[in-house]
Parts: C-alpha cells; sequence; structure tokens
C-alpha cells in the first residue's frame, strides 16, 4: 500500500444536466492506494461536521458518489474517482468520510482517442508511430 496526503476533495454533483465540483474544505485527508486486485483506492477526508447530513444523504441516495481529488500537491493535476461512501465517523467537534473505488484513468481514455482517431486518418505501421509520438 501507498499512502499519500489528501490535498483537495471536490464531489461532483449534476445540476442543470451539467457536472459541477462541490468544493468540500479540508481539514486534513489521506488517499491509500490499497494495491489490491481489484485497483481500489481508499479515501479519507477529515473535514467540518456542519457536512455530515450532506454526506449521510449522499451516502443514502448515491451508490456510486463521483469525486475529484488533488494528491501530495496543490500543483498536481486532479484525479477523478468513482467510488461509494463507506464510513462517516464523528472525531470531536468533526467527521472523517471514508470513499473507497477506482480511479478513471483520463490519459489512458485520451491516449485512445487519439489512436483511433490516427488509425481513422488512414496511419498505420511506422507512419502511425511517428505521427503520434509528434502529437504528444
Amino acid at each position: 500500500m501507498k499512502t499519500f496526503k489528501l490535498k483537495l476533495l471536490n464531489i461532483m454533483e449534476e445540476k442543470n444536466g451539467e457536472i459541477i465540483p462541490n468544493h468540500i474544505p479540508l481539514l486534513d485527508g489521506l488517499i491509500i492506494d490499497r494495491e489490491d486486485e481489484k485497483n481500489q483506492w481508499t479515501v479519507e477526508a477529515y473535514t467540518e461536521k456542519s457536512l455530515q447530513s450532506y454526506f449521510e444523504e449522499l451516502q443514502d441516495t448515491k451508490s456510486e458518489v463521483l469525486i475529484q481529488v488533488k494528491i501530495s500537491k496543490e500543483s498536481n493535476a486532479m484525479a477523478t474517482f468513482i467510488t461509494s461512501i463507506i464510513g462517516i465517523n464523528e472525531i470531536g467537534a468533526n467527521i472523517n468520510v471514508l470513499f473507497i473505488g477506482n480511479i478513471v484513468d483520463k490519459r489512458k481514455e485520451n491516449i485512445e482517442s487519439l489512436l483511433t482517431a490516427l488509425i481513422d486518418e488512414g496511419f498505420q505501421g511506422k507512419e502511425l508511430l511517428e505521427k503520434f509520438k509528434e502529437l504528444t
């Protein structure tokens, strides 16, 4: 297992047909790559108790919660996860919320889209490799 500092958490919500981020103020947090056979990650968000009912409603109404996080440094790119809430715990005057889920590998998705487009344009073999290197 590998453990990282959770620097930012957004809960992605659908409003009027759009997906928008709901920024969750963090007091602290961790994200753990469990390195298990399901490629699951655990996200622990330590936040204000005033958000407890929000998270309880999410847990009760949604089987999957789409989240975006920043790991280790504010300057890192956002990572997207499809998760479920597995626990909400009171810790003194605050709460921690535990998520478990899988990372959405957008980079892989983007590479596959680019390769598909290049193949559709007729590139193949060494030409395909050269054009791909040129565009990435």
